[in-house]
């Protein structure tokens, strides 16, 4: 095969037409290109992405190969490595919370499984490699630190509240700071005191992802959200059956009247799987939720069966082994990485960011 036309800056020229994940910029402009050699045909590199795109690494690196492969038919050989490159993210409204996204879990009723869904995801996105929060703001029923099976007590460190870290996510709860079985009773002044507390005076550090376990139904403390900073978007969890999803559809209204966009709609117990036959049994209905989401036009996320182990785990508080378990792990991991494909798209949609400072790996 000719080698004809193909040199180095062909190849940058080529590699700068794909964009980063994070900043939907070319990869040459913001530097994240490295080490490149090319020789007879054969094209080596060094990619660097940031902990932000972790769940997407693999195939933004296939993804690459092939867009390489199908503009320059002459390469032979691609070979592609990654590094993390890191970027550090801007500070978000007056709070000033270093978080790169901002995602709030609601469900317009109790009982769906929203927690177990909220902690899910900060976990799925933590082991991918980002670096998490996950903010209980579920003030009347903390179940987070259950799931997570802590009751550490966070501690003040230079006037700030240093989040508990439990499998790599940084979690703040009031379920942290009052005894199991006190009561919380507050009106809502209170409680927009609490969450702003909880977004301003707390240490979260340099974040990819902060996740916000909402309270179910449609209270006022999305608006809180809304008025102290930019979300990024929100999730909304429900189960198949009609009643549930009536009031996921008043969750999904609740936020656009806040102007807090849906990213996307997951299904939870949507089926069970016989252990002992694998038959499917859809006990609740199934397809209910993507049904839903397709006419309100919010993305459907992605199911998570009924499995035992979860509620296992769940009242054990160890949650993050479910995704050691091969019947639940493949739907909660690719929730996660749907849940950021939509934030890449959106923002892919959005004009370019401003550039950071970029500093060495």
């Amino acid at each position: 095969m000719s080698n004809s036309g193909l040199n180095q800056q062909t190849v940058e020229r080529v590699l700068d037409e794909f964009t980063d994940p994070e900043m939907g910029r070319g990869l040459v402009a913001l530097e994240q290109v490295r080490d490149l050699k090319l020789s007879d045909g054969r094209l080596a590199l060094t990619l660097g992405l940031t902990s932000f795109s972790a769940p997407l690494w693999d195939q933004t690196r296939a993804d690459l190969v092939e867009h390489l492969r199908s503009r320059l038919p002459q390469l032979s050989e691609v070979e592609i490595a990654l590094v993390e490159h890191h970027r550090p993210p801007q500070k978000l409204g007056e709070i000033g919370l270093e978080a790169k996204a901002v995602i709030a879990v609601g469900s317009g009723k109790g009982g769906v499984g929203k927690s177990t869904i909220a902690a899910a995801l900060a976990i799925g996105l933590a082991r991918a490699g980002a670096k998490v929060g996950l903010m209980d703001a579920d003030v009347y029923g903390p179940s987070i630190p259950h799931l997570l099976g802590t009751e550490q007590r966070p501690v003040i460190r230079d006037g700030k509240i240093e989040p508990v870290v439990v499998e790599g996510v940084r979690l703040l709860s009031m379920g942290l700071l009052v005894p199991a079985q006190e009561a919380v009773i507050w009106r809502g002044p209170m409680l927009h005191g609490a969450i702003t507390q909880f977004l301003r005076d707390t240490a979260w550090g340099q974040l990819d992802y902060l996740v916000i376990d909402m309270p179910p139904g449609t209270g006022d403390i999305a608006i809180t959200l809304s008025q102290l900073l930019p979300l990024t978007g929100s999730v909304v969890v429900c189960t198949p059956q009609d009643v549930a999803l009536l009031d996921a559809a008043k969750a999904i209204t609740m936020f656009r009247k806040v102007n807090i966009e849906v990213l996307g709609m997951v299904e939870n117990m949507s089926h069970f799987i016989c252990p002992e036959c694998g038959s499917r049994h859809e006990i609740f209905g199934s397809g209910g939720a993507r049904k839903r989401a397709a006419e309100m036009h919010v993305p459907f996320l992605g199911e998570v069966p009924i499995n035992i182990q979860v509620r296992i785990r769940g009242d054990e508080g160890t949650l993050f082994s479910c995704f050691d378990d091969e019947a639940v792990a493949p739907y909660l991991e690719g929730i996660c990485t749907t849940l950021v494909k939509q934030i890449v798209s959106r923002r892919r949609r959005q004009p370019p960011m401003p550039s950071l400072s970029v500093l060495p790996s």
